[in-house]
């Protein structure tokens, strides 16, 4: 989009009404913000509403006790949807994930590809600049993710999830060598010498994977990052290991049968529709007393380790998120939080629900990118051979 005559004055005229709107609602905007989300929505399509929300909650919001004023005045002035409470709605990623896009290469190799039609995408400069912009992935907020980024963070997303903990189990396997003799291929064995044990068989403890449960917040304030934790979830579940995904707003969702599968496409779909309150409120505490009453009660969570990722905004009682929280870690191996602000160099664990859920946390970690889902990944690996007591710096 290119602002000028035209339909360009409508957008700005549009856009200026909306900037009055939110200052009549509370919320500072000024002329300095309403420029820098002209320029914005020039760097985005129209077309996509995902977009030009995304670029105007960026732009226009300087605080996060006025996002829930900046959705219902968006949704309002849009979208011409009421504006009675904060209504909810579904998920959508977005992303056309199916289909490849030229722009997913990195900007070196492009240009070089374009100077030079025969180029081997091989070529070490070439590599060079897709390892910078790999590095460049892992460090970027999911918040700032365009949808050509969220596609590569997926399929970073699928090998990460490969490297979900494993544990020691009962259950004895062959082995080549060890010092637990198996008597029965032993003796099976020594037919062939005439009834001398010439070669001996071993067993060992059987590795098998640890369960592991992620609970997602994906209310209004954890949109910018549920997006991208979404899927890292659909990537973990499709390895067909023992994980197990819900979501979170103001209702608790079971999002692990609709992630199963090996389309990843169709899996998203699924999930999108199965979630009814996508960027909604926030009701930690309720939903996670609900999982505990409904499925850690069940025994999901025995011996299981629990990642929770949010970012601790509570709207409801905080005394009923910290019983439900106690609950959750006598249940389980241990308890995992992510929190996207936690990335900040500043950030204190101040809010409510966040103060209510830290003293039964066993790890607290930032969620904000790739960089922080491997940590995650690292951590929760060491916590499937070994007990949370044991790690140093656990509060991080």
């Amino acid at each position: 989009m290119t602002v000028g005559a035209g339909p360009g004055d409508a957008v700005v005229r549009k856009l200026v009404t909306f900037g009055r709107i939110l200052r009549e609602a509370g919320v500072e905007v000024g002329p300095g913000r309403l420029q820098d989300a002209v320029h914005a929505l020039d760097a985005v399509s129209l077309q996509t509403r995902d977009e030009v929300y995304a670029a105007l909650a960026c732009t226009l919001v300087s605080k996060r006790d006025d996002l829930e004023i900046f959705d219902r005045a968006f949704r309002a002035w849009f979208e011409r949807a009421p504006t009675k409470g904060l209504a909810q709605r579904p998920l959508d990623l977005g992303l056309d994930l199916g289909k490849p896009d030229p722009k997913a290469l990195p900007a070196h190799a492009m240009a070089q590809l374009e100077q030079d039609p025969f180029a081997d995408p091989n070529d070490a400069e070439l590599a060079t600049a897709a390892s910078s912009a790999t590095e460049m992935l892992r460090g970027k907020d999911f918040s700032e993710m365009t949808v050509d980024e969220l596609r590569a963070l997926r399929r970073a997303c699928e090998r990460l999830a490969r490297n979900l903990p494993r544990r020691l189990s009962r259950r004895l396997e062959a082995a080549t060598r060890g010092d637990r003799v198996d008597p029965r291929r032993t003796l099976r064995a020594s037919m062939r010498s005439e009834g001398e044990p010439l070669e001996r068989a071993f067993r060992r403890q059987k590795m098998v994977e640890r369960r592991v449960v992620f609970i997602c917040d994906i209310s209004g304030s954890m949109e910018p990052y549920a997006r991208a934790l979404v899927l890292f979830l659909q990537a973990a579940v499709a390895t067909g290991r023992r994980v197990e995904a819900f979501t979170f707003g103001t209702r608790l969702t079971h999002l692990t049968p609709f992630l199963d599968g090996r389309d990843a496409d169709r899996a998203l779909e699924r999930a999108a529709a199965a979630v009814k309150d996508w960027a909604g409120g926030t009701r930690i505490g309720e939903s996670l007393d609900s999982f505990n009453r409904t499925y850690a009660r069940r025994g999901m969570t025995r011996g299981a380790i629990v990642v929770i990722a949010s970012d601790g905004w509570e709207r409801g009682d905080t005394t009923l998120l910290g019983e439900a929280m106690r609950t959750l870690r006598r249940r389980s191996r241990a308890v995992v939080w992510l929190n996207p602000l936690k990335g900040a160099t500043d950030y204190q664990p101040l809010a409510g629900g966040m103060r209510a859920a830290l003293p039964h946390i066993d790890v607290f970690l930032p969620g904000h990118n790739l960089a922080s889902l491997e940590s995650m990944v690292r951590v929760i690996e060491r916590l499937g051979r070994t007990r949370a007591t044991q790690l140093t710096g656990s509060h991080g």
